[in-house]
């Protein structure tokens, strides 16, 4: 067979290949990304008076000025010091101010002791101000923390990483950021925690193969989904509770650069947390392919960029 054969061959293979992925997608999935949500996720346990109640609906009026979105993954060792951080500047915060505050806790399918130890802050604090969602299965992260926010009741919303790693009190600098950015919360605003200043110092602690994950990495964020901003993973991103009402993470930056949302990075304080549920190199394969199929969705119009997530 001559090369010219075997090359319209391989070009006739991957055209075909193409089209099934084509009807795949248009088949089986639907205009919009669902959201499952099993009935006993939608309540959430009150330790106090030993009862469940409903949460409230995304789509309802907001009565509070922040809801912090935690997802948690078999975090019992780690969450309580992130808690403890979080709610102690939040409690200062309000006894300072008018400011009013919850934190939702997002057990994503955990099999440890955190929801335990979730419960014991919701006791101690009340569920006006810290609830718990225990999700029946793992949804990974950006499934935990969408569920978490169509059960917000802020005008403001701020996705936090259960491991600590970025200093809770920067989230006055992202706060100050969004306010300049809109004239209220009813406006699409982002404001998203940077580690990108500390890349210098990343590069020259880490491995010459991480490092080169990490650009790799970079590459297809800039070529499937976001160009516009550097550092798209750092768990710390501020909305307001339009934008937040779009999508998450990735997915929410492609969105907004499409809808020209205004977005703002802001440096903060990290460090990283030992306890990481995946190795770099298999976290930034799931992430790729993660990229690709966003871009592929919403690029054969499986998905579109016009309206809310729906939840089922």
């Amino acid at each position: 067979m001559s090369l010219q054969c075997i090359l319209f061959t391989g070009l006739a293979i991957l055209i075909a290949f193409i089209l099934v992925l084509f009807v795949v997608q248009r088949v089986v999935t639907t205009p919009l990304p669902i959201i499952k949500r099993h009935k006993k996720e939608r309540r959430y346990f009150d330790p106090i008076s030993v009862n469940d109640a409903e949460f409230p609906s995304i789509e309802e009026e907001p009565i509070l000025d922040l809801s912090v979105i935690i997802p948690a993954f078999n975090e019992e060792k780690r969450l309580p010091i992130m808690l403890d951080e979080c709610l102690k500047f939040l409690e200062e915060k309000s006894k300072q101010s008018s400011f009013t505050y919850e934190v939702i806790v997002v057990s994503d399918g955990s099999s440890d002791g955190t929801i335990s130890v979730a419960l014991q802050y919701s006791e101690r604090h009340t569920t006006d101000k810290f609830r718990v969602m225990e999700l029946i299965e793992n949804r990974g992260k950006g499934g935990a923390v969408r569920l978490g926010i169509l059960s917000a009741r802020g005008r403001h919303l701020l996705f936090a990483d259960a491991d600590g790693a970025t200093k809770f009190s920067d989230y006055e600098k992202l706060d100050v950021t969004l306010r300049d950015l809109t004239k209220n919360w009813q406006e699409d605003a982002i404001v998203i925690g940077s580690r990108a200043h500390l890349e210098e110092e990343a590069i020259a602690s880490r491995s010459l193969f991480r490092t080169f994950l990490m650009y790799g990495f970079h590459f297809l964020v800039w070529l499937f989904a976001v160009r516009s901003v550097r550092d798209t993973q750092c768990g710390f991103k501020l909305l307001t509770r339009p934008a937040a009402q779009k999508a998450f993470d990735v997915e929410l930056l492609y969105i907004a650069e499409r809808l020209n949302i205004p977005i703002r990075e802001v440096a903060v304080n990290w460090k990283e947390i030992e306890g990481s549920k995946l190795t770099p190199f298999w976290s930034w394969l799931q992430m790729g392919v993660d990229l690709f199929l966003i871009w592929f969705r919403y690029t054969i119009g499986a998905w579109r960029v016009d309206l809310k997530p729906h939840s089922n």
